[in-house]
């Protein structure tokens, strides 16, 4: 069950709400068409290059991306020296981008919901297990770099 506690599982079931409510219940609302495709497609676009730069710091720091475990090196380089988070800040673009795409309007308010789930569910126990293990490291490091943006 352990699998299903992840970002990426919360995303989706957050993403099918959005569809659900926009296929079945959307009660004639709409953002307007083609603003809505073109924001919601760079929105996703961003979300997508926030993920793949953060990806690539993991991988060239060699340390763990499995938000339940303590990473073993402190990221701070490349877009994590712009966000803390910015997995997390990638799946809340994706999300917005395709309530946009989806037409969803009354699924608008699962965006500040889903951000504030992930605060509480991943990125709090995240952030007390890195002062933990990185202490003054990570104290210097997040009165330097903002937890969103």
């Amino acid at each position: 069950m352990k699998w299903l506690d992840l970002p990426p599982v919360w995303l989706g079931g957050f993403i099918a709400l959005a569809w659900f409510q926009a296929r079945h219940a959307s009660y004639g609302l709409s953002f307007g068409g083609a603003w809505a495709d073109f924001v919601g497609g760079l929105l996703i676009g961003g979300g997508l290059l926030l993920m793949l730069l953060a990806f690539s710091e993991f991988r060239r720091q060699r340390t763990t991306i499995i938000p339940h475990k303590t990473p073993s090196r402190l990221i701070q380089s490349g877009i994590f020296s712009r966000t803390r988070n910015p997995i997390y800040l990638g799946d809340t673009l994706i999300l917005a981008g395709l309530v946009l795409r989806l037409d969803a309007v009354l699924a608008l308010p699962l965006v500040p919901i889903f951000v504030w789930v992930i605060e509480k569910r991943f990125i709090l126990p995240e952030e007390d297990r890195m002062r933990r293990a990185f202490r003054m490291d990570f104290a210097r490091y997040e009165r330097k770099v903002r937890r969103w943006v």
